[in-house]
């Protein structure tokens, strides 16, 4: 049998089973979105046949006692005596991903959650019927295996099966061996296909775990509080985003999805907490990109009785920390460069500093506003009416410097038009004491020294509300219960957040965030009926 050959009988050979009937609305979803094909009439087929024989289609009896990585990695070192020594059966259990059959043997690759192996499966040690019941699964079936260890006449650890039980009847079949998913958007559509049939994205997902592991274990140890602040909130705070909407019927009350945790963190701050961390999802109701996601992961942690220069020294270190122990090394190959992350090679630069020395901007230019305007408008950006100098400094900022920061570089020392929550610089008020951290040509990092001033903050705030009154749907909005909270007194503080996302992005070289989201949001499939089903492609402006 080749690779991805059906195994026994075709399509109709059993129109008569008593358990047709069984399999009529699968057979009618797939007929109507036309996806019954011979290959999906020939699974059903097959499994009305083993129903006939009296096989159960998804038990839950077998039990495994080994990982195929505890076998390959325990008893990879044994010869072919060593292996006869060892005198017990074992019990796996995987999905089927290939098969071989000569006749009277078949060779099976097995996949579980550890690995792959190959099992040997004979007519002459399972006995003749259930060798032919054998015969009747597929590709993409998950089996469990009882069987004993020996090695191939090529030397390869192999074990030959003694029993075969079927726990789960796969109904549809596993991409081609040699092809597998290539299609982008069926990817993240169908994740779990892509899960079972491409190695680096189960790596890529492990990596993601072992990272925020690895954070959670380093703030643990800095003497961080890990806590939880909430999902849904009467006034979205922390950043400057537009919100996604929603209604608690019970109270009659409409709710937001948080945007960002930091005015609840710091609220703890003020209870007498002081090194608190959260890691959360945030959602932002913002067009869809290789960068972005309208739900993402973020890192936020506040620090009482430090500032944005003790941050971006415990920044440099965290993630250099985290790069030693899930890529190996402070140097990581990311989308054709080698990102020095060795603690000490990140580059420290004003806002306005790298506006000149990086962007080539004249600080006469970015300095006065008419001339900032007008290049905002000759680079092909929009100027709306009202916008502050610090607002236009910032669109130069994205266009002349932010693509050509490949290795890490903290900004620092933002206008304070853009910084409704960071502490004014003591020096210079038209600043503020926030850097940004940036690689790869996309930002990583925000962080600041808190502003702990409820005077100031509320004339922050205000300000927000009538850039919002203007139109700007993402301008801050008014929050007296967090006014409030300051007025009883907040520690001077600093206070950052880290996309885990992209950070996963550059630690894992993946040129797209959707392919650090398990599931990604996507547009709605519209199968040939023409009725939503299920998510699909990308909203406008994917790419």
């Amino acid at each position: 049998m080749a690779d991805n050959a059906p195994s026994d009988g075709g399509a109709g050979s059993h129109a008569g089973s008593a358990h047709v009937a069984r399999f009529k609305p699968l057979a009618d979803a797939l007929a109507a979105r036309d996806e019954l094909n011979d290959v999906l009439k020939g699974r059903i087929d097959k499994a009305c046949a083993l129903l006939d024989e009296g096989v159960a289609l998804y038990p839950n009896t077998f039990r495994k006692d080994t990982d195929l990585a505890e076998i390959l990695s325990g008893y990879s070192d044994l010869d072919e005596e060593g292996l006869a020594a060892v005198g017990r059966l074992f019990a796996v259990a995987g999905r089927v991903t290939t098969l071989r059959s000569f006749g009277k043997v078949t060779f099976v690759k097995l996949q579980d959650t550890s690995g792959s192996m190959q099992i040997f499966v004979a007519r002459d040690d399972l006995g003749v019927e259930a060798y032919q019941l054998f015969r009747k699964y597929d590709i993409g079936d998950i089996l469990g295996i009882t069987g004993d260890l020996f090695r191939t006449k090529t030397g390869e650890l192999t074990v030959r099966a003694r029993t075969i039980t079927l726990v789960t009847k796969s109904m549809r079949p596993l991409p081609e061996k040699y092809h597998g998913l290539k299609d982008m958007e069926t990817r993240y559509r169908q994740r779990y296909v892509d899960l079972i049939v491409t190695p680096r994205t189960s790596e890529i997902f492990r990596k993601r775990t072992m990272i925020v592991r690895g954070i959670r274990n380093y703030l643990d140890a800095k003497g961080f509080l890990e806590v939880e602040t909430p999902m849904m909130q009467p006034i979205p705070g922390g950043a400057t985003a537009r919100p996604f909407e929603t209604h608690h019927n019970a109270l009659d009350m409409k709710l937001y999805m948080r945007i960002a945790p930091e005015l609840y963190l710091k609220r703890l701050l003020v209870g007498g907490f002081e090194k608190v961390y959260e890691i959360n999802r945030n959602f932002r109701n913002e067009g869809i990109s290789t960068r972005h996601n309208p739900e993402f992961t973020m890192l936020e942690f506040y620090w009482a009785y430090a500032d944005f220069n003790d941050l971006m020294d415990l920044t440099e270190d965290m993630i250099s920390t985290v790069a030693r122990d899930v890529c190996g090394g402070t140097i990581v190959h990311y989308q054709g460069h080698d990102i020095d992350l060795t603690p000490g090679m990140w580059t420290r630069m004003s806002f306005h500093d790298s506006l000149e020395k990086i962007g080539g901007v004249d600080p006469a230019e970015y300095a006065d506003y008419d001339r900032c305007a007008a290049l905002v408008k000759k680079s092909g950006e929009k100027v709306v009416k009202g916008e502050k100098l610090g607002k236009l400094q910032a669109k130069l900022f994205d266009i002349f410097v932010e693509p050509k920061l490949i290795q890490p570089h903290f900004i620092f020392h933002y206008p304070t038009d853009i910084s409704p929550l960071s502490r004014r610089n003591e020096e210079n008020p038209d600043i503020t004491d926030r850097f940004e951290l940036f690689m790869t040509g996309r930002e990583l990092a925000n962080a600041f020294s808190e502003l702990n001033d409820p005077v100031d903050q509320r004339g922050r705030f205000e300000d927000q509300v009538q850039e919002k009154a203007a139109g700007d749907d993402e301008a801050h909005f008014m929050d007296e219960d967090y006014v409030r909270a300051l007025e009883y007194g907040m520690p001077p503080a600093a206070g950052q957040g880290i996309g885990i996302d992209r950070l996963v992005m550059l630690l894992t070289d993946s040129p797209s965030i959707r392919e650090v989201i398990l599931f990604p949001l996507l547009r709605l499939e519209t199968p040939s009926g023409g009725t939503p089903s299920g998510p699909v492609g990308p909203a406008t402006g994917a790419t």
